[in-house]
């Protein structure tokens, strides 16, 4: 039996990015739970958890339409280079900042709202090269399948080492090493050979093309449709893992190392998922598995939410993980596979609004509830929203189902009358 878990890596440039950015990947998680950890530490406060996720990621739900417009209107592959460049000196920044601890909580989160303005710009560009670097375009759903297991593997690595680097070294070292990493993603950068750019004639201006990339997407439901439930569960559902830090000191009574488990058992679950979909035969279908993953991520979190008993929490976080990652990488292949490839950098900003965007606003929601009503009832909220909403799209894609049934005789009966 043939084995199609891998086949992106025929493309030498795919192996290439897949190769350096999965270095770079788990600097980068390293250095979100070291951020979170350090900000836990001096406020004890899980509004500052939910405003620290929020400066990270708000500039690219204000910017992300710009990074659009200039994925497609510039060359894609200097745009990745200039932004993983800037990303590095963010990096190190920060670094120099912790090192010599004359640091402020504020300046923290300074830089991270830079980090989400430099997103703003590398994830429509990083995520539509990717077409760019497959040669052969059916693994494509290949390629972006193997992405989120990269994305996830280092999930599971970077938390687990940023928590033993903060117990035996330092703070300092987890953002030491995020810096270092920028190295491995920029050579494999320069290291690819991908087709001479040829330069667009800019004939509208920047507020045109942003009308015309969401026209585009207004006729064209199947686009629409899985960036609203995407835009709903990064508001409501996503924003659980703001919360994990509470779990781990104040539930759990553990350290920075409790701390670093729960996020890399996540990372497993969902690691498991993204290689459960890069297994999958072409022509599977991918919105019936993300209406069942949903309810599996609602259903987890609900018995995540109110378990105190360490080794049961673990297996439950691993299974919201699993569930987690449909909603990232089953929405990014059910776009990249169907949007016009002159909108294709316009439609992935308003994919990163809605994931990127809405994350940061319902990590301030998320935070401000869990102070009211406490951390365990507000996760067990947000899993009551994700069965909800995988209850939705489940009834939505039998209706249809019912509806491609119902038609399919009326086609054939006329097609008789006609013979």
């Amino acid at each position: 039996m043939k084995i199609s878990t891998f086949n992106a890596f025929k493309s030498r440039n795919y192996r290439l990015y897949f190769g350096g950015q999965s270095i770079s990947l788990i600097g980068t998680w390293m250095q979100k739970t070291a951020v979170s950890w350090v900000i836990y530490s001096e406020t004890h406060s899980k509004f500052m958890l939910g405003l620290t996720l929020f400066a990270s990621l708000f500039p690219s739900f204000i910017f992300s339409f710009l990074g659009g417009v200039a994925s497609d209107r510039y060359n894609r592959y200097k745009l990745l280079l200039i932004t993983q460049i800037a990303s590095m000196i963010q990096a190190v920044l920060l670094t120099l900042l912790i090192f010599f601890r004359h640091y402020s909580v504020w300046e923290i989160i300074a830089l991270s709202a830079l980090l989400g303005l430099i997103n703003a710009f590398d994830v429509p560009a990083r995520q539509s090269l990717v077409y760019e670097m497959v040669d052969d375009k059916a693994d494509l759903p290949n390629a972006l399948a193997l992405n989120s297991s990269m994305v996830n593997l280092s999930r599971l690595i970077g938390p687990g080492l940023a928590g033993l680097a903060l117990e035996k070294f330092g703070d300092d070292i987890c953002f030491g090493l995020n810096a270092v990493s920028f190295i491995a993603v920029i050579g494999s950068l320069l290291m690819m050979k991908l087709p001479k750019y040829m330069a667009k004639p800019g004939t509208k201006n920047v507020v045109e093309e942003l009308k015309e990339g969401f026209a585009y997407i207004k006729k064209t439901p199947s686009i629409s449709i899985i960036l609203m439930m995407l835009a709903l569960i990064s508001l409501t559902v996503l924003p659980f893992s703001t919360l994990i830090p509470v779990y781990a000191k104040d539930i759990f009574k553990g350290t920075a190392s409790t701390f670093g488990v729960i996020d890399s058992v996540i990372g497993l679950g969902a690691f498991s998922g993204a290689i459960f979909l890069a297994s999958l035969k072409p022509g599977r279908n991918l919105r019936k598995i993300l209406a069942i993953n949903t309810l599996i991520f609602g259903l987890s979190l609900i018995l995540f939410s109110h378990t105190t008993y360490y080794p049961i929490a673990l297996v439950f976080a691993t299974i919201s993980g699993f569930g987690m990652m449909s909603q990232i990488t089953i929405s990014n292949t059910l776009i990249q596979t169907t949007v016009d490839p002159s909108m294709r950098g316009r439609v992935i900003s308003f994919y990163a609004m809605a994931f990127f965007g809405m994350q940061p606003l319902g990590g301030l929601l998320v935070g401000g509830i869990s102070q009211w009503i406490g951390t365990p009832d507000t996760v067990l909220l947000e899993g009551a929203i994700a069965l909800i909403i995988g209850a939705f799209l489940y009834r939505r894609l039998r209706k249809e189902e019912i509806k491609n049934t119902s038609i399919k005789p009326e086609i054939n009966q006329l097609e008789l009358e006609k013979v």
